[in-house]
């Protein structure tokens, strides 16, 4: 990706996204279809539960991965707050939610006390949101 913007920030993991998690949805529904065909035996529902406590296993440790992302990233940006904002607002940098400081990371330097301004006044809390009102983009391509 050479260029990040608010349309082209998103992150697919191919191997998750396009393999692992279509797979994994494929295996459940044969896992069902071949317990209906079984006659619903007692091995078809545990071939099922498998297959379901794979999908949801794989999710889940997708979920986690990003869980521990958003805090590095809260760690990240409340560090650049501290070099980069006026003293007014390096006060407030406990009022900010993980979602802003992971929406804001994408906000340039020069216009982050502005827009920081803004999110804090208006109590904007949502990631696209904030992600809509950045005018220069600083793009992440560390992301997992």
């Amino acid at each position: 990706m050479a260029e990040q913007n608010f349309r082209h920030h998103t992150k697919f993991v191919p191997a998750f996204h396009f393999f692992l998690l279509p797979l994994m949805l494929v295996n459940v529904v044969r896992s069902i279809l071949a317990w209906r065909r079984a006659e619903y035996s007692i091995d078809g529902i545990l071939g099922v539960l498998v297959a379901i406590a794979l999908l949801v296993g794989f999710v889940i440790v997708r979920t986690m991965v990003l869980k521990v992302q958003d805090r590095v990233i809260r760690l990240e940006e409340r560090l650049r707050f501290e070099r980069i904002l006026p003293a007014d607002l390096q006060a407030r940098i406990p009022e900010f939610t993980v979602d802003q400081l992971v929406a804001l990371r994408f906000a340039s330097n020069s216009e982050l006390p502005e827009l920081i301004r803004r999110v804090l006044d208006e109590n904007i809390k949502e990631r696209k949101t904030i992600k809509q009102l950045i005018k220069v983009w600083r793009p992440d391509f560390l992301r997992a």
